[in-house]
């Protein structure tokens, strides 16, 4: 092979003008006609100067490197590049310079002194000889510089008619010594060696991947190699380009035995730098000059060589060898390029151990990486399948069972190598059988054992490397000792000679004659052909010897085996029962591999003659364990199971009818790997594989005629070796012969091609094809979904054409499936057989062939499905029907699902107990429910019933899943359902239920969980059989009550049902006479139906600017007049005032004495507040109450102005006052951001806004001011609060333990404020606020936590204001670090007014030192961190499946849902308020919009301040009042409708119940309710049964008219539109929601720890009854008569144990189990029942017991047995359960202080400052707590002439008695009034020695049978509330 292809020389262009970038053009070029085999490379003066031509001024060294080019086949050409420089004649201007003398260009032509252009010789050649090339292009240059005689033209002929050796075999002996080592000589005294290697396919690197290790270092190679193995992006950045070129070619080098076969170029010129930018990976060289052009490429890789860093994108990642791989090379590696590290520890290390030179260190090297190949490789070529061997060998590897023999399925990397360019190059040139081989082939076959040996033993492989690095070496270097080069270079700085030659132009003839003459000379030669030294390459040990070293075989234990194989005999025995007890056993051993083989082998010798008939038991069975095999097997199969069931599945079947049979494959469809190409290509090339090798046994046994000479070697030879000793053959054979053989190999591919075409049509057409069930699911059913099934890696570019209708195969009904099949099948067919060289004759028949296969198949299933439908059904569990509620009706038949087990261990059994999941039945869905009932599939458990249900409103997430049961039948699809009732459901739909039910299914569940409207709840739809539709035609665009709804509004909204034409009847005129009142005030909002958006502050701005005008002076112009209310509203609208009044809010405002509304409707002018009707068209803001408490001083306008300045217009309203101190709480919306500058600037601070601003600040500021002087305490000190003043005036009105509450306070306040909650830190201090004397905190210092909660360690209290804290704490100021100073109780002022507001909102807000209100910024949550927060916290306590990190237990999960943070920040907040409220100072809470953390917040404050909240009707009317009324967003917050799907659900009102929970669990004995009643109140608040919970405001309630609906109105007696009737229903009958421990103290403050450690999880949220779902739907439980039956049942029969098994999460443990009052009140029932008495109310038994055990504790004063059981104290040993915690680690202080207890009681002595509860407690048994129907103080005149003295004086309704006491705190009766004696009560008149300046009315007189009794009440009011109690009392006897 000649050695150079074409020789050189090439110049620049000048440049032209202003540029700096010339362009190269060839002066000559010899030959300058191509050779044949070499065409001229085009572009090649690009790469002689890749940064572009240009001209300097000063002449450089002449440079060499080598650039590689690769040209249209693949081939690569070495171009070796010599450059110099010569001078540029100056006789010609130049137009320009070279870019460093370019600056100043005064005229257009220059005159430079001198300036020097390079100039390139230019080698190129196929062969990689850098050295050669240098030496000879440096000869060259030599002569020409230096001079010497020799002629230029004569080097150049004999340069390019040098002939150099082929590479040749394996070890050169001396007749080849001259073949592979070639001396040649140019003729200018010069000798040069060329080596060629000995091997051609080994690459030849020199130093080069040495050099690259040492540029860039281990670690980051190995990145690299693994990139350019997976297909990544390589870019190597060096200002040398001949470092590129070696680092290239190292990378390429180490690759090997795999070649790239993508974009190699390791010198990359400028000009075409936009190649980088490809899609197709590549490995590219470009010089750093460039280096800021490289750094936009986002999945480029860029190594640099000089700075030696790898840079690796975010986006791209990088798969790394195997594990024990990657380690084994790094410790191999390190070893060779640093031997000094082992030894760098030891004392005495053993002499220098030096690393090799940089040649054998190279070689070295790669000797790793080839053993590292040789490990991933090995046993490759038992995986190959050869499917031709004529005329070319056809080779393809079976990827799947490569990996599966390996156990490397999971490997990233291994996967990635296979399926690349690289290993497919690496098979069809490695692949044939028989042909030359090299190093590689040597150790797959030989070595493979000592490698496992060496993985272990570094230095074992360390031997073997070098011995790798030996035989490279030889290959490179065959006779390094005759190396002798003699070749001249030029003298020393002879490029810096001043007047140098130019290169001389040469004469292309004699050049020309040169070559001429050798060509001559090689024609008449003989051709020096290499012999190929081919032989059979061996395979090496198979796979299955290599691996398994692990044990994986071992992991189905003999016996497993044993079972499966005892199975299948029972089976084909017709032992069915025997068979029946093994399966489950079966089924469970099929998951190992071993037993999953063992089967297929077993059924594999039952059949006879490929057929196996079975009877429909036998069929069942056997179809069944396959099933089960496939489940576990992967969409590859890579252990072959699939491909050993394939035959098994057309071969057993079973006789349905005459002629119709039924074969396996019908039941054994649904699994992926039916649908994954790459599976039927390799069973293809499998199954053709042993057809061929068949074929040439066969032939070789017809040849062999005597059975002696070999036919059993050539039995147990394997395919390849028969193929490489039929390719020994080949050229020995006749044309005729070869022929013959190749017809018969196409042949045979062909018939397998048909057979295959049959058998996938069986395995992809379901029986019922009209069901497209595997083909939809799989991503096949159409061509263009391609690449989104698993077929995409097999998919040579031939899509199957679409099949000819004219074949008759046309039919409507199962097209779809049959299009899909045959499209599937024809792609098949085309790539296997375009693979595998069937001719096209062949192919078009197969194509026509296909359609009719498929229409044949189809014809044949349908008898098939026509016949298995007439069997008799499995015997399958009969289906449960569930108990429906009232007009709760079924939307779907039961589905027939299996209910699987989650992450909640306690069903499975797991932990002990029955295994009750996974449970067979079916699941339905009603218009209110899904509900699941079944029973186990365990048969030992399968007579319980197993229900689990959630409310469909409830649902938050629903996904599709797939599920491997190891159950009966085999099941794929499921659903995974979870409900925000801390319930989820996992479902599995059975064989019987066709996909599209199932998606039926989903739907449904859609439509329900998100109706349109709020309408389409099942509140509204409950019992109406036709279903309402609501539809928006349109929005109007001014909406507002139209008047349709005024009407409706006005006449009290009699009708509850809506007819949808007046739904849509859109006016927005309001009746007329209500016009006059309202202005166009009404319709400046905008609001729709759907859901309520309030328009943004611009918006507002705009809309309102245009009539603001007239809005205030209509405002003012009633005010002015003074109108009284009365007439303000016309007639036509009492009726809505009266039903208004009626509202929660009003009822409650009476009763806190905030405003009446009397007949006269007129207000009294000395009450600070009043009940204003500005809102009472909702026009100033929709999300509140029509009635609203304001202060008396302001008037409407005002307000309407104000309003403005909140959030959703939610100004502040006083909610609710504390009956002692007289304080209000009020709520508002956070403040807009323009409000808040307004609010609290300073008063120096210059206004920049508008005066209109201004005054709605200074109205806001009249507002607080109202609000601050309705207090006694601030109208008490005269104007000016002073410090004096105020603490005269309040310390004189409350008691001195008020001076031990304060610093409680200040630090409350400072961790509210504070802006994270955290425990101390260990090692500081923490901060502990004394409640005593000085001497208790220093105690009190050492423990972990301060009484009020975590106070926090760090100094920061709020970077607003410093001193609220210290204030409130009564501390001077602040210490340094912000710690307390020493306590005294000192205190500057206290505000009369805070205002709690969002820290984030208020910063920069400015104290004013004059005004009376503080601001208290906290850090609140908004609700995104509620729904977080609750979605972790159902996945903690709900988790889909059980957790595999063994860290993440419930304890963790739930942490880390912080749920628990939340409510300690709500309740920490609340407490807070409670407790200035109860030290007399006002609160307002205006955070986010004021309706979700400030209505828990205010919630919760009435709730802990006010005993009246804490019983039934109370707690009811809190939550109507600030939950409903004052629009908490419910339908919005819990995503109720379409509408507000996307904002998801966020449970702010569970929020609030858990923490009601965690204050009823530590004072069990303040609430009236049970822990049942705020269960019962959590679940239907979310599943849309009652209406009490929809909608978000009262204004669209009015709007839907279900705000004033009538109670007598309802046609089903059984449906409760409202929660609050259902519950008044079921108090009634049952003490379910009634709390036995209630007995509540007079007006007890309650103040629960808030810390976390004090709060437990809910029991909400974990307990589950699968026995009968959840028990909130009462009356489907315990409407049963179950339970009576069964009483009587066991009265009847014999005496039977008592004992019960109750099981967890089974039984419902209060039913099964009740608590002892309640099983006294079941006996009692069923005795009264016995006896055929008329059953007693509950109640009036309770009270009866409880007068009567009064009555009796009073005579004896000593408990008796009876009273005790039911009322003694043991039940009250604490008011508060938590007590005892109290001194450390509790969150808040306990102090229950007295109202008016006189002197100060050290708190040393008793919790707090008063007598401790617990002792007050103890006297239960007396009068303490009985039940108060109304209490208070009234003067009473005493007998004859005594005089009138207050007493305290209490009406108790259950022992009908009014009793008095000396006060309030007074426990000793002084006298009882028996009310049964009382004649009548009437007003009375003022008599001698009455109090005096109390009104006349104030009196009373209360005559009974015995005597004249004459009272006083403080005032009128009080009278009249007396003499009503009294009044009513007696009615009710």
């Amino acid at each position: 092979m000649s050695f150079v292809s074409l020789l050189m020389v090439i110049v620049p262009f000048s440049p032209p003008l202003g540029s700096s970038d010339g362009q190269g053009r060839i002066l000559q070029r010899f030959p300058e006609k191509d050779w044949e085999d070499n065409p001229f490379p085009q572009g090649i003066e690009l790469f002689c100067q890749p940064n572009g031509w240009q001209l300097y001024t000063e002449r450089q060294p002449p440079a060499f490197f080598v650039a590689v080019l690769t040209d249209i086949n693949s081939e690569r050409h070495y171009c070796a590049c010599f450059t110099f420089w010569e001078e540029v004649d100056n006789s010609q201007p130049q137009k320009s310079l070279s870019s460093e003398a370019d600056e100043d260009d005064d005229s257009g032509i220059l005159q430079p002194a001198q300036l020097f252009a390079p100039k390139s010789l230019v080698l190129v050649s196929r062969l990689d000889h850098t050295d050669v090339f240098r030496n000879c292009l440096g000869l060259i240059y030599t002569v020409h510089i230096d001079g010497l005689n020799v002629q230029l033209e004569n080097l150049i002929g004999n340069l390019l008619t040098c002939v150099i050796p082929i590479a040749g075999g394996s070890q050169p002996d001396q007749d080849e010594k001259e073949e592979s080592l070639r001396t040649i000589t140019l003729g200018a005294g010069d000798r040069q060696v060329i080596q060629t290697p000995i091997t051609d396919s080994l690459p030849v690197s020199g130093c080069s991947v040495a050099q690259l290790f040492r540029q860039l270092g281990i670690i980051n190679v190995l990145y690299l190699f693994c990139a350019a193995l997976t297909e990544h992006k390589i870019l190597f950045l060096s200002s040398s380009y001949h470092r590129l070129t070696d680092a290239c070619r190292a990378l390429l080098a180490i690759m090997f035995p795999l070649k790239y076969s993508f974009t190699y170029v390791p010198i990359l010129p400028g000009k075409l730098l936009e190649v980088l930018s490809t899609p197709t990976p590549f490995i590219i060289g470009v010089n750093s000059f460039f280096r800021s052009e490289t750094q936009e490429l986002l999945d480029v890789i860029i190594a640099d060589l000089d700075g030696g860093t790898v840079t690796i994108p975010e986006c791209v990642h990088i798969s790394l060898l195997p594990d024990p791989l990657l380690h084994q090379t790094q410790t191999a590696l390190s070893m060779v390029l640093d031997p000094e590290l082992e030894i760098a520890d030891h004392a005495f290390p053993q002499g220098s151990t030096q690393p090799s030179s940089p040649k054998i260190q190279d070689k070295e090297i790669r000797a790793v990486f080839l053993w590292l190949f040789a490990q991933l490789f090995q046993g490759y070529r038992w995986c190959l399948h050869i499917i031709r061997i004529h005329p070319e060998p056809v080779i393809r590897f079976h990827k799947a069972a490569f990996l599966g023999q390996r156990s490397l399925t999971e490997d990233d990397f291994l996967m990635k190598v296979l399926d690349g360019m690289a290993f497919a190059g690496f098979v069809s040139e490695r692949g044939p059988p028989y042909r030359a081989i090299d190093l590689f082939d040597d150790l797959i076959a030989n070595e493979v054992e000592r490698i496992r040996l060496e993985e272990g033993n570094p230095h074992k492989m360390m031997n073997h490397v070098k011995e790798l690095a030996e035989h490279l070496f030889k290959n490179e270097n065959p006779y390094p000792a005759v190396a002798m080069h003699k070749v001249q270079r030029p003298s020393e700085g002879s490029h810096l000679q001043l007047h140098q030659m130019i290169f001389p132009h040469l004469d292309e003839v004699t050049v020309q004659l040169f070559i001429d003459h050798a060509a001559a000379k090689l024609r008449s030669a003989p051709p020096a052909v290499k012999v190929e030294k081919n032989c059979m390459v061996p395979s090496g040990p198979p796979l299955g010897a290599i691996v398994d070293r692990n044990g994986n075989v071992l992991a189905n234990s003999a016996r497993r085996l044993e079972v499966v194989r005892n199975c299948i005999t029972y089976i084909f025995e017709n032992k069915m029962l025997e068979a029946k007890k093994l399966l489950p056993a079966v089924l469970r051993a099929l998951k190992g591999r071993a037993a999953r083989q063992c089967l297929t082998q077993e059924l594999n010798l039952h059949v006879q003659q490929n057929r196996a008939v079975l009877d429909d038991q036998q069929f069942d069975y056997v179809v069944r364990m396959m099933n089960c095999t496939l489940q576990d097997c992967s969409h590859m199969d890579e252990y072959g199971i699939a491909a050993a069931l394939l035959p098994l599945v057309t071969a057993f079947c079973r006789k349905l009818g005459a002629g119709i049979t039924q074969f396996a494959y019908s039941c054994v469809q649904e699994h992926t790997v039916w649908t994954n190409m790459q599976f039927w290509e390799a069973m293809f090339y499998s199954d053709v594989q042993n057809h061929i090798r068949a074929l040439y046994i066969e032939v070789s046994e017809h040849e062999l005629p005597s059975p002696d000479q070999g036919e059993l070697v050539e039995e147990d030879k394997c395919a390849l070796e028969i193929a490489s000793e039929q390719r020994r053959l080949w050229p020995t054979l006749s044309k005729e012969k070869q022929q013959e053989l190749i017809q018969k190999e196409e042949s045979t591919v062909f018939s397998q091609a048909i057979h295959y075409a049959n058998r996938m049509s069986y395995l992809l057409l379901p029986l019922d094809t009209s069901k497209n069930r595997l083909l939809r699911s799989s991503g096949l059913g159409d061509v263009e979904s391609v690449s989104n099934s698993y077929v995409t890696n097999s998919i040579a570019g031939s899509m199957a054409e679409s099949y000819d209708t004219e074949s008759g195969f046309e039919d409507a009904e199962t097209s779809d499936v049959a299009n899909s099949v045959v499209r599937f099948i024809n792609r098949f067919v085309d790539k296997v057989c375009n693979e595998s060289g069937v001719t096209n004759e062949h192919l078009k028949a197969l194509h026509t062939m296909i359609p009719d296969i498929v229409q044949m198949h189809i014809e044949t299933l349908d008898a098939v499905h026509r016949e298995s439908k007439r069997l008799p059904p499995i015997q399958k569990p009969k289906l449960l029907r569930p108990a429906l509620l009232a007009g709760e009706e079924l939307m779907m038949d039961g589905l027939r699902v299996y209910l699987i087990a989650d992450g909640r261990e306690e069903a499975t059994g797991v932990l002990g107990g029955p295994p009750l999941l996974p449970a067979e039945g079916a699941i339905f869905l009603t218009t209110y429910r899904l509900i699941f009932k079944g029973t186990p599939s365990d048969p030992l458990v399968a007579e319980q019933v197993v229900t689990r249900s959630f409310p469909v409103a409830s649902l938050t997430k629903e996904k599709k899943i797939s599920i491997s049961l190891q159950m009966d039948q085999f099941i794929q699809e499921g659903l995974q359902l979870r409900s925000c009732t801390f319930q989820l459901m996992k479902i599995a739909f059975d064989e019987e239920v066709a996909s599209d039910l199932a998606e039926v299914f989903r739907k449904h569940i859609h439509k329900l969980r998100y109706p349109q409207h709020v309408r389409g709840t099942f509140a509204f739809t409950v019992g109406q059989s036709s279903k309402l539709v609501v539809e928006h035609k349109h929005k109007e665009k001014n909406q507002s009550l139209n008047s349709w709804q005024t009407n409706e509004l006005f006449h009290g909204l009699k009708s509850g049902v809506l007819t949808m034409g007046r739904m849509n009847h859109s006016t927005t005129t309001l009746s007329k006479n209500l016009m006059k009142n309202a202005k166009k005030t009404i319709g400046r909002q905008y609001v729709t139906r759907k859901k309520y958006t309030p328009p943004t502050w611009e918006n507002r701005g705009s809309i309102q600017s245009q009539v603001d005008e007239d809005e205030i002076s209509v405002s003012e112009e009633v005010d002015q007049s003074s109108l009284t209310m009365s007439s303000t509203i016309k007639s036509s609208d009492r009726q809505t005032m009266s039903n208004v009044v009626e509202r929660a809010c009003c009822r409650d405002y009476q009763r806190l004495g905030l405003g009446t509304l009397s007949n006269s409707l007129t207000r009294s002018k000395n009450e600070p507040f009043r009940i204003s009707t500005v809102n009472r068209m909702y026009t100033v803001c929709r999300s509140y109450p029509g009635l609203l408490i304001v202060p008396q001083s302001i008037p409407d306008s005002t307000i309407q102005r104000i309003s403005r300045c909140y959030r959703q217009n939610r100004f502040p309203v006083v909610c609710w006052r504390n009956s002692r101190t007289k304080a209000v709480l009020l709520r508002s919306a956070g403040l807009h951001g323009k409000g808040v500058a307004g609010f609290f600037k300073s008063p120096n601070a210059p206004s920049a806004g508008p005066s209109q601003a201004d005054s709605i600040s200074l109205e806001q500021e009249k507002y607080l001011h109202a609000i601050i002087s309705s207090m006694p305490s601030y109208s008490d000190t005269s104007g000016r609060n002073t410090l004096s003043g105020f603490t005269s005036a309040h310390m004189s009105s409350s008691d001195s333990s008020d001076k031990q509450r304060q610093p409680k306070i200040g630090a409350l306040m400072k961790q509210v404020m504070g802006s994270k909650e955290e425990l101390p830190v260990p090692g500081q201090r923490a901060r502990v606020i004394s409640l005593s004397e000085p001497r208790a905190s220093v105690k009190a210092r050492n423990t972990r936590r301060g009484k009020w909660g975590s106070i926090r360690v760090s100094g920061r209290i709020s970077s607003y204001n410093p001193d609220i804290g210290t204030r409130l704490a009564g501390k001077d100021s602040p210490q340094a670090n912000g710690g307390p100073s020493e306590t005294h109780f000192l205190r500057q002022q206290r505000a009369h007014l805070y205002i709690i507001g969002d820290k984030s909102q208020l910063k920069g807000a400015k104290q004013d030192s004059f005004q009376q209100w503080e601001v208290v910024p906290i850090e609140v949550f908004d609700v995104r961190q509620v729904k977080t927060s609750f979605k972790k916290l159902m996945k903690a306590c709900v988790p889909s499946s059980s957790s595999l990190d063994s860290n993440m237990t419930f304890y963790r999960c739930l942490e880390e849902s912080e749920w628990m943070c939340l409510l300690h920040k709500v309740l920490q907040v609340s407490v807070l308020v409670v407790e200035l409220l109860d030290t007399g100072s006002s609160v307002m809470v205006s955070l986010e919009d004021g309706w979700d953390i400030t209505t828990q917040v205010v919630s919760l404050v009435q709730l802990l301040s006010d005993p009246y909240y804490r019983t039934f009707d109370g707690f009811r009317l809190l939550v109507e009042k600030e939950w409903l009324s004052f629009g908490h967003r419910f339908s919005h917050r819990g995503a109720q409708t379409m509408t507000s799907q996307s904002s998801g659900f966020t449970p702010v009102f569970l929020q609030f119940l858990d923490c009601v929970h965690q204050i009823h669990l530590q004072f069990p004995m303040e609430f009236e309710f049970s822990q049942y009643y705020l269960k019962f109140l959590a679940y239907h608040y979310v599943s849309n049964r009652f209406r009490t919970f929809l909608l978000d405001s009262d204004y669209e309630r009015i709007e839907l008219g279900v705000m004033y609906e009538e109670k007598g109105e309802r046609k089903n007696p059984q449906v409760y539109k409202s929660v609050w009737d259902n519950i008044d229903r079921l108090n009634k009958k049952t003490p379910i929601f009634f709390n036995y421990m209630f007995s509540p103290e007079d007006g007890e403050v309650l103040k629960p720890y808030s810390c976390i450690s004090n709060l437990k999880v809910w029991e909400f949220y974990t307990e589950e009854t699968l026995s009968e779902g959840p028990s909130y739907d009462w009356e489907l439980i315990h409407g049963r008569p179950e339970t009576t039956e069964e009483a009587e049942r066991q009265d009847t029969s014999a005496p039977k144990s008592q004992r019960k098994i109750i099981w967890p999460c089974y039984d419902n443990k209060s039913k099964v189990e009740p608590d002892a009052i309640t099983k006294l009140f079941q006996e009692l029932q069923s005795l009264e029942v016995e006896l055929g008495q008329v059953s007693e109310k509950w109640k009036d038994t309770w009270d009866k017991i409880k007068a009567t055990q009064r009555t009796e504790t009073k005579l004896e004063h000593r408990h008796t047995l009876s009273t005790s059981l039911l009322m003694s104290s043991n039940l009250s040993h604490h008011r508060r359960v938590n007590l005892q915690e109290s001194g450390v680690g509790s969150s808040l202080n306990l102090t229950l202080d007295t109202e008016s207890s006189s002197t100060s009681t050290p708190s040393g002595s008793m919790v707090g400052g008063r007598p401790s509860t617990s002792t007050l407690y103890s006297q239960f048994q007396t009068t303490e707590s009985e039940h108060r129907s109304f209490e208070g103080i009234l003067y009473k005149k005493g007998a004859l002439l005594k005089p009138w003295k207050p007493r305290w004086f209490v009406l108790d309704k259950t022992k009908h008695q009014l009793r008095y006491y000396e006060n309030r705190q007074d426990k000793d009766c002084k006298g009882v009034i028996d009310l049964a004696e009382v004649e009548s009560v009437t007003p009375g008149t003022p008599t001698m020695g009455a109090p005096k300046a109390i009104d006349e009315k104030a009196f009373f007189d209360l005559k009974t049978t015995k005597r004249f009794y004459n009272f006083c009440a403080q005032d009128s009011h009080n009278a009249q509330l007396w003499i009503d109690s009294i009044q009513s009392c007696l009615s009710d006897a």
